[in-house]
């Protein structure tokens, strides 16, 4: 039985590639929105940059040859006894093992020898201290060292010592992966929602528009505040908690879709044919409703990007520690008297959800259907 064809598509061309035609028009239309393609791959190179956070900025060297003996103290948590120490975990920052690993072999260290959590002492400056670059001669002079033998920090420490760059890419990228799982989770469960308002109607669709409604109007943050009272909110507290009330936002664009199309002459006939609803919903309404779907889809990884800094800036983001834009935010207002922690906050924030705004704006245009087939 020849498939049915979808309400308003011409005859598919003959496929010539991995691609459709269609597919590769949307391609096309993406990669001429210039200012959202050069976006996307700025974004997706950073994220992917991110990823390896741990070989870019880390307390532990990558490889270690020690007494013939070839170690990845990046990869494998070795005991201290191993390079003559007593501790539980060595820390490969301190003098001692250095000298130890030097007499008895070679290190190679990761590009920014601080990881997201390294306390760092010997600092020029009391702390949050500036980046590297804008000391003074004297600050250098104080604290004993020429300017160019001090440890780099690019873009200074924060109030407790930490290196600020090193931070930032840890939070990058848990501030991306939290938006990202929270808005692909969150669209399933809103497209499902929605696919069955709109394809099955009457008292299914008053039902659950009613209850959207009252659920949709719980204050999210209070629901927070008295959470973090009885427990710790992490990554996957705050993720439950926020996906309860996320998926709403594709619902609407899902439901008035599958309203739209439920009774064309098409459905009609697949219902004629005895195909399942299941299988009219998905195979042949669907499809319509994942062209909204996508278009949305940057928009919201944006919003839930944005949720989690602002729980963050207000305290009840991740737990104290973690790496995270919004704590630097936070960092930022409480330290006037530092303005790279201020700056640098705004600054990464404002470049990543810009991004991601401009990329979704290549992606509505790669779907509009007038630009598809004019």
């Amino acid at each position: 039985m020849n498939r049915i064809a979808t309400f308003g598509e011409a005859p598919a061309p003959a496929r010539t590639g991995w691609l459709s035609p269609l597919w590769r028009r949307r391609l096309s239309n993406f990669r001429r929105n210039r200012l959202g393609f050069w976006s996307f791959l700025i974004f997706a190179g950073l994220f992917g940059t991110s990823l390896f956070a741990e070989v870019i900025a880390n307390d532990k060297p990558l490889v270690v040859s020690y007494k013939g003996e070839i170690l990845f103290p990046v990869l494998i948590d070795y005991p201290d006894e191993k390079f003559g120490g007593f501790y539980a975990k060595p820390n490969y920052r301190s003098a001692e093992t250095r000298q130890e690993i030097a007499e008895h072999g070679w290190a190679i260290w990761p590009p920014i020898p601080y990881s997201y959590d390294t306390i760092i002492d010997g600092l020029p400056t009391p702390s949050p201290s500036p980046p590297t670059w804008m000391l003074t001669e004297a600050q250098c002079a104080a604290a004993g060292k020429p300017c160019a033998d001090l440890e780099m920090h690019w873009l200074g420490t924060d109030n407790t010592t930490r290196d600020v760059l090193a931070r930032i890419i840890y939070g990058f990228r848990i501030s991306v992966l939290f938006g990202l799982i929270l808005a692909l989770i969150s669209s399933v469960i809103g497209v499902i929602a929605g696919a069955v308002q709109g394809y099955f109607g009457g008292w299914v669709d008053l039902a659950l528009q009613r209850f959207i409604e009252v659920w949709s109007g719980i204050p999210t943050l209070y629901l927070i505040i008295i959470i973090s009272a009885f427990i710790e909110p992490g990554f996957f507290v705050l993720l439950g908690i926020l996906l309860l009330f996320s998926w709403v936002s594709l619902v609407g664009v899902v439901r008035a879709e599958f309203l739209r199309a439920r009774n064309f002459e098409y459905v009609r006939a697949a219902r004629a044919l005895g195909l399942s609803n299941v299988r009219i919903m998905s195979r042949h309404l669907l499809p319509n409703a994942m062209v909204a779907t996508l278009t949305f889809l940057p928009f919201i990884l944006n919003g839930s990007i944005g949720t989690l800094t602002s729980l963050d800036f207000l305290g009840f983001g991740l737990p104290p520690g973690s790496a995270s834009l919004g704590e630097l935010l936070a960092q930022g207002k409480e330290n006037i008297q530092a303005p790279w922690l201020g700056l640098t906050g705004f600054i990464v924030v404002a470049t990543m959800l810009s991004l991601l705004v401009f990329a979704g704006e290549a992606v509505r245009d790669a779907f509009d259907p007038r630009k598809s087939f004019g």
